[in-house]
């Protein structure tokens, strides 16, 4: 997978994952809650990775 697509599924996990927690304060649901911010922390580590992706290309193409 290329760092554009780690960066973007990363994005929506992260999206995702914000709309869980809401509903899940919302409606009191401590379950969705807590599923949100894993997906909001998997987001996270997705972008992470796509950008350390773009460093290392990044290196490379300059050697």
């Amino acid at each position: 997978m290329g760092s554009t697509a780690d960066k973007a599924k990363g994005l929506a996990n992260e999206a995702i994952g914000n709309i869980k927690q809401g509903f899940g304060k919302a409606t009191d649901n401590t379950k969705l809650e807590t599923e949100g911010k894993i997906q909001e922390k998997k987001g996270e580590a997705q972008q992470a990775v796509g950008k350390v992706k773009d460093a290392v290309k990044n290196t490379v193409d300059k050697a």
